[in-house]
Parts: structure tokens; C-alpha cells; sequence
């Protein structure tokens, strides 16, 4: 039976499990956009809605309990300054899960997860980095 049973183990020891989450969470609230494993990305959903909802209750308790998880003071106050005023008025379901393709090495299959609603001026990593090589040789 598996009564209550509420995470998959992915694998790894509790402590291991818990630090790849929080850096996957930590990453996914930077970026607002990342690709990993289709059993991460269902159990990392559930964490960063959960700290979506903390950023939008804003209290002093809720930023202490969203900075025992996260990994990076900025990104906290990205989540409690712009991410809380964007889904201000949504009530649940802030990240979704798009299925990709099967990874090369292993035939893992692959899943981008990604905030609902994130602004599309982001842009993708490889344009970024493009952009970051071709920048500096427009300058010379």
C-alpha cells in the first residue's frame, strides 16, 4: 500500500533530495524557466508553488520560512517584490510542466518547467549567451 506516501525519493537520501530542491527551486525563480527529469519536475512543482505563496502572503514569518529554502537572498526578493505582484491575483497552479523530449545518454525523459504567465523579455539561455559574446565584440 502506499498511504501516505507524498514525494517520490528520486534516488537519493533525504538530505540529497532536499538540497538538489532547493537549488532546482532556487534556480527555477531566477531563471523562470528550466528543463530537468519528469519525476523532478513534478516534485519540484509542488515546492515552488508552495514558496509562490509564500512571496504572495509577504509576511516577516513567511520571508523567514521562504529564505530557510531558498538559496539566494535576490532571488527572494524576486519572489516577495515581482513574482508576489504578478500572481497577486491567482489563486494556485503558478508553474507548469511541458513534456520535451527523451535525453540522449540515458533516454531519461525530459520536462521544461516553467512559471505561468513570466514575462517573455527573459530571454532564452542561448540567445543570452549570444548576446552576451556578441555584445563585447561590438564594443571594440
Amino acid at each position: 500500500m502506499r498511504h501516505r506516501k507524498r514525494h517520490g525519493k528520486l534516488g537519493r537520501d533525504s538530505a540529497h533530495r532536499k538540497a538538489m530542491l532547493r537549488n532546482m527551486v532556487t534556480s527555477l525563480l531566477e531563471h523562470e524557466r528550466i528543463e530537468t527529469t519528469d519525476a523532478r519536475a513534478r516534485e519540484l512543482r509542488r515546492l515552488a508553488d508552495r514558496m509562490i505563496t509564500l512571496g504572495k502572503r509577504g509576511s516577516l514569518h513567511a520571508r523567514r520560512q521562504a529564505l530557510a529554502v531558498l538559496r539566494s537572498r535576490a532571488v527572494a526578493a524576486k519572489l516577495f517584490g515581482e513574482l508576489a505582484a504578478r500572481y497577486a491575483e491567482r489563486r494556485g497552479g503558478y508553474t507548469r510542466v511541458l513534456k520535451r523530449r527523451l535525453r540522449t545518454g540515458d533516454a531519461a525523459p525530459l520536462s521544461i518547467v516553467e512559471l505561468v504567465d513570466r514575462s517573455e523579455a527573459i530571454p532564452a539561455p542561448a540567445a543570452a549567451a549570444a548576446a552576451a559574446v556578441a555584445a563585447p565584440a561590438a564594443a571594440e
